[in-house]
């Protein structure tokens, strides 16, 4: 046998294995968005969502001492918050049904312009429970409004 081909063979199985450990989590604030002027948050339930995605976030919110409520996605005029919150749930099967990744978008609710985006993507080796995946995509676009709002931040 080849003495080339058995450090290849065991590279490809590493490659193979690793690619089942992917996580990413990120978050973005668009430019001169002011987080910390809103004074009330409107968590607008997806209707494919059938975990509680939305009571997950509104729960964080009111944690952080925010003005938060949740429920059907209304009209804009009928809920009178400052901020809509929307998300997107992504749920896989590998031996039990996880959240793969989650987005969550904070927008005007007046214009329905996105001011924030987070995300959260964990594969199976590296999955986190739906509560966790909430934290970490929050604490990070409430951690990037924080970094924008100092001085000589860009």
């Amino acid at each position: 046998m080849n003495s080339n081909l058995i450090p290849a063979s065991f590279l490809f199985i590493a490659l193979l294995l690793a690619s089942g450990c992917s996580n990413r989590a990120t978050a973005t604030l668009e430019p001169g968005a002011n987080l910390s002027a809103i004074k009330s948050y409107y968590v607008a339930h997806q209707p494919k969502d059938t975990h509680g995605i939305h009571n997950l976030i509104r729960d964080r919110l009111v944690k952080e001492g925010l003005n938060a409520s949740a429920g059907a996605e209304l009209p804009q005029a009928a809920h009178k918050a400052d901020s809509v919150i929307t998300y997107v749930d992504r749920w896989v099967w590998d031996l039990t049904l996880y959240l793969l990744e989650l987005t969550v978008t904070l927008r005007d609710a007046n214009n329905n312009f996105p001011l924030a985006v987070g995300n959260s993507y964990h594969t199976s080796l590296t999955r986190k429970s739906p509560e966790e995946m909430v934290e970490e995509v929050m604490t990070n676009i409430f951690n990037a409004a924080r970094q924008a709002a100092k001085p000589g931040t860009p």
